[in-house]
């Protein structure tokens, strides 16, 4: 744990981390922490309770120290967030970078983002888009939607 609360390769909040823990176990009290780390009371409470809650979990790597290692880093690792559920597919913009490679029809002299748009909620590829969206999705070379492992069958 100290040469966690040491490093200067590892994240600072993985660092900050460590140390509170380290502190908490030389007897300092949230407050004593808070004040010498300079973070909020809230956040040295919430890093005890968690260390405590996997006490058991610890003893069983006890004896191995890169395992213990591992598991001290991940306890301390940030928890994965949620985030935003991706509004199109993979799939979805794949089928749009294929209609923007198409010919456009005969009354277009070539394809606008807003025709783009327009045709493709006409298309039934999506409920609605945005011009601005089919720009990114053009202009990025690379969607940003989640991964999956689909593709566009022609």
């Amino acid at each position: 744990m100290e040469e966690i609360a040491r490093s200067r390769q590892l994240p600072h909040s993985l660092v900050q981390r460590a140390q509170i823990i380290l502190l908490a176990n030389a007897g300092h009290r949230n407050t004593q922490i808070s004040q010498q780390l300079h973070i909020q009371e809230e956040k040295a409470g919430k890093w005890r309770k968690r260390w405590l809650s996997s006490a058991t979990e610890l003893a069983v790597c006890e004896g191995k120290p890169k395992v213990l290692r591992n598991a001290i880093e991940s306890l301390l690792a940030d928890a994965p967030r949620p985030g935003a559920v991706p509004t199109f597919t993979a799939e979805q913009v794949c089928q749009i970078i294929a209609l923007a490679c198409e010919t456009p029809p005969e009354y277009l002299s070539q394809w606008s983002r807003k025709t783009l748009a327009e045709e493709a909620v006409k298309r039934s590829i999506v409920e609605k888009i945005s011009p601005t969206t089919i720009g990114r999705f053009l202009k990025s070379g690379a969607d940003k939607t989640a991964f999956v492992a689909v593709l566009v069958e022609s």
